[in-house]
C-alpha cells in the first residue's frame, strides 16, 4: 500500500486555470490547507480544453502557489502523464520528458506521486514500469500510480515490475461514487496487489453536492454531466437517504458523500475539486465526519 499520506481529502486540481484563475486557485489552495488538507493532485494536461491554453496551466499555477508559500514539505503533490498532445502516451523517452517538464512547471524538484493517467498498450508494460523505475531511483518521484488501468493490465503491469526488481504502481485512481459503483467489483483485487484507491469524479460532476434537483437550473461548466442522473429514479431516492443522513449530522450532503467514500475498504481518500473557496466548505465538513454502520447501510 502506498506510505504517503493523502489526508481526509485529495484536492483536485483540474479547476486551475480553467474555472478558476490564479487569485482564487491560490485562496482555495490556502484554505485548503489550513483546514488540514494535505494532497493535491493535478496533471499536466489539465488546462489543455480551455480555448487559447496549451495544457501545464493546472500545473503552473499550483507551482507558482508552491514557491510563494515556501513550504513544500507540507504537501503531497501528485500528477500525470499520458494525455497532453505534445507529450502523449508511456514511452520511456516520453516520461522522462514530460517529468522534467512537470517538474519545471510545478517548480519543485520532485513529486510525491507521478501517475500513468492511462495505460498505453502501444508499449510494452516492462518498458514504461522501468521507466517510472528510473524516476524514483533518480528522486525525481516518491511513488508511482496508475489510472483508469484494466485490473488485468495493473495486475501485469505489477508483477513484471517486482519480477524485474523495479518499484510497482502502489496507487490506483478510477471512477468511483455513490452513483457509479462498478470499481467495487475489482477493489478486493485491489488490495491483495497491495494498491491503494484514490477515486476521482467522488461528487460524480457535483451530482453529489444535492444541488441538481429536478426543476432546478444550476449554472455550472458541469451542469449537463451531473444532470444525467436525475433521469434515474434510484439516484433521485439516494439524493433523499443523503439528505436525511446529513440533517442528522449537521453538515451538507457532499460531506456525506465523501465520507462515506473515505470509508469504504481499500480507499485512501477521495478526490473532489473546489472552484472557489467558499466551496472548500463542504469539503471540510467532510474532513472529520464518520458515518455509523447503519448509515453505511443504508447508503449500500
Amino acid at each position: 500500500m502506498s506510505a504517503l499520506d493523502f489526508g481526509p481529502v485529495v484536492l483536485g486540481g483540474n479547476t486551475f486555470g480553467w474555472t478558476s484563475d490564479k487569485d482564487e486557485s491560490f485562496a482555495v489552495l490556502d484554505r485548503f490547507v489550513a483546514a488540514g488538507g494535505r494532497s493535491i493532485d493535478t496533471a499536466d494536461v489539465y488546462g489543455a480544453w480551455v480555448p487559447g491554453n496549451k495544457g501545464g496551466e493546472s500545473e503552473e499555477i499550483l507551482g507558482e502557489w508552491l514557491k510563494s508559500r515556501g513550504d513544500r514539505e507540507r504537501v503531497v503533490i501528485a500528477t500525470k502523464v499520458f494525455a497532453l498532445a505534445t507529450r502523449p502516451g508511456l514511452s520511456p523517452a516520453n516520461i522522462h520528458a514530460a517529468v522534467d517538464d512537470s517538474l519545471r512547471r510545478l517548480q519543485t524538484d520532485y513529486l510525491d506521486l507521478y501517475y500513468a493517467h492511462r495505460d498505453d498498450e502501444n508499449v510494452p508494460q516492462a518498458e514504461y514500469v522501468a521507466a517510472f523505475d528510473d524516476l524514483i531511483k533518480a528522486g525525481k518521484v516518491r511513488e508511482v500510480g496508475a489510472s483508469n488501468f484494466t485490473i488485468e493490465r495493473l495486475t501485469t503491469a505489477i508483477a513484471i515490475a517486482k519480477d524485474a526488481g523495479h518499484t510497482p504502481f502502489t496507487v490506483a485512481q478510477d471512477r468511483y461514487n455513490l452513483v457509479e459503483r462498478g470499481l467495487e467489483t475489482v477493489l478486493p483485487n485491489l488490495l491483495s496487489l497491495g494498491v491503494t484507491e484514490l477515486p476521482y469524479s467522488a461528487l460524480a460532476s457535483g451530482f453529489l453536492t444535492g444541488k441538481y434537483r429536478p426543476g432546478i437550473e444550476v449554472e455550472s461548466a458541469r451542469s449537463g454531466g451531473a444532470s444525467k442522473y436525475l433521469d434515474d429514479q434510484k439516484n433521485l431516492t439516494l439524493l433523499s437517504t443523503l439528505d436525511v443522513i446529513a440533517a442528522s449530522h449537521g453538515v451538507s450532503v457532499t460531506a456525506v458523500a465523501l465520507a462515506w467514500l473515505r470509508q469504504q475498504t481499500g480507499i485512501g481518500a477521495p478526490i473532489a475539486s473546489a472552484r472557489t473557496s467558499d466551496q472548500l466548505d463542504d469539503l471540510i465538513q467532510s474532513f472529520e465526519l464518520s458515518l455509523t454502520l447503519a448509515e453505511l447501510e443504508q447508503l449500500a
